[in-house]
Order: structure tokens, then C-alpha cells, then sequence
């Protein structure tokens, strides 16, 4: 049994359309010292399709995608 990471900052992105979603993303991660652990909150579509592609391009490390009730737990170890 894996304790569930834990997110030093979380960021809800939904109802925010592409590409703001990943700019206001990318802003968040900024913020962040490096190994932080950023939750975002996403739609389903685009937004988790094309957002974890683009933080992982970022450098960044995807550690949890989790389908929660009606959109997606994203979380990002910031690299």
C-alpha cells in the first residue's frame, strides 16, 4: 500500500480552456522550488490531454493522473 503523494499547491483549472490552462499552469510550477509536487484539477477533452504532454516537455514529472467525479487529478513534480 502507497501513501498518496502529497501536493505542496494546488491549482483548479477547470471551466479554463487550452492553452490558458497549461499558461496558468506553467505559472504555478514557477512558483514552486524544485521536487514541489503541484495538484492541478482538469476537464476531460483537451485540457488532460494536451496539458500533461506540455509540462512533461517543460521538464517537469508527471507523477498521478486520477479520474475523480466529473474530471482529472493531475499531479506534477516540478523538475
Amino acid at each position: 500500500m502507497t501513501e498518496e503523494t502529497k501536493a505542496n499547491a494546488s491549482l483548479d483549472l477547470r471551466g479554463v480552456v487550452c492553452p490558458i490552462n497549461f499558461v496558468k499552469a506553467k505559472l504555478k510550477l514557477d512558483m514552486l522550488e524544485t521536487g514541489e509536487v503541484l495538484e492541478l484539477m482538469l476537464d476531460s477533452g483537451e485540457p488532460i490531454q494536451n496539458v500533461p504532454k506540455s509540462i512533461k516537455e517543460e521538464g517537469h514529472k508527471i507523477l498521478e493522473v486520477k479520474k475523480l467525479d466529473g474530471y482529472f487529478s493531475l499531479k506534477v513534480q516540478k523538475g
